[in-house]
């Protein structure tokens, strides 16, 4: 089934807010009931004790996988669990059909550590091009949402984060250093410098509604992993920030990115940090 560009538009102008009731669904079914009462065999490592999986990561999933293609007829999804059990499934990224790509527990360590930074995360793109996103935190009570060309949204109110304060450090989320290589590491480090103030992030999809908020400044990550980067980078480019990658192009969900990658409140603020992290990488 072929979906062209006016009948995505039109799904998102009358459905947007199915959408919205999928995600709250998948959290208040498959997740909420898990979090602070998992029993040890539904958490797995999938690549390291840094990794995990629960039994609510797969099973919001399936809900969202379920829910989302019914919704919008001729589309794929593109998850972080099925892709983990079939990799070529994240081809369909790249293919000619509305795809919708999903993390269901983002943050998972936090979830499983019984914190509150974690969320659930689904974007809906078409042809590498990310055209709406939703960002839940159940545990917090937060809902942020963006449509291409019509702005980022927390709970209804309109996100302008605007540029950072003049003369204070620049807040900056980074990357954990277990997914990084050599060189992704030294390119980091530019960021360990005067005027800026790094540190570890936690869940990425909460570290960019940072960033749309104005809460935090930029992030740094040196993985493209879609599920984690495409509801996060469309809510802090409608909020009006920017994206850059260390040759200067915004990030690409598609792939074959030169990382790492930042993304900031405002452009000017992205092409400092993207300076400092070429300034290590050369």
């Amino acid at each position: 089934m072929i979906v062209d560009t006016e009948t995505i538009d039109e799904f998102l102008a009358h459905h947007s807010s199915d959408v919205t009731e999928a995600v709250r669904r998948a959290a208040a079914l498959e997740i909420m009931p898990r979090w602070r009462k998992l029993a040890e065999h539904e958490v797995d490592q999938k690549n390291g004790p840094h990794d995990l999986v629960t039994d609510a990561d797969r099973k919001a999933e399936q809900y969202l996988t379920e829910a989302l293609g019914a919704l919008l007829p001729g589309s794929v999804v593109v998850g972080e669990e099925a892709v983990h059990a079939d990799p070529t499934t994240y081809e369909a990224i790249r293919g000619d059909a509305p795809v919708w790509i999903v993390d269901p527990v983002d943050g998972t360590r936090q979830f499983v550590a019984g914190d509150t930074g974690f969320c659930t995360l689904v974007a809906l793109a078409r042809g590498g091009e990310l055209l709406a996103s939703w960002t839940y935190a159940p545990a917090l009570d937060l809902l942020a949402t963006a449509v291409r060309g019509q702005g980022a949204f927390l709970d209804g109110e309109r996100l302008r984060p605007g540029a950072p304060e003049a003369g204070r450090d620049l807040r900056v989320a980074t990357s954990h250093p277990d997914y990084t290589t050599e060189a992704q590491k030294r390119a980091l480090l530019g960021l360990w410098t005067e005027g800026v103030a790094p540190r570890a992030c936690g869940s990425a999809g909460l570290e960019y509604l940072a960033v749309a908020r104005g809460e935090s400044d930029g992030v740094a990550f040196s993985w493209e992993a879609a599920w984690d980067h495409a509801a996060g980078l469309l809510l802090v480019e409608e909020a009006g920030g920017a994206h850059l990658t260390l040759t200067g192009e915004p990030f690409r969900v598609t792939g074959g990115n030169t990382l790492p990658f930042t993304a900031a409140r405002d452009e000017a603020t992205a092409r400092r940090l993207r300076a400092l992290l070429r300034a290590q990488s050369a």
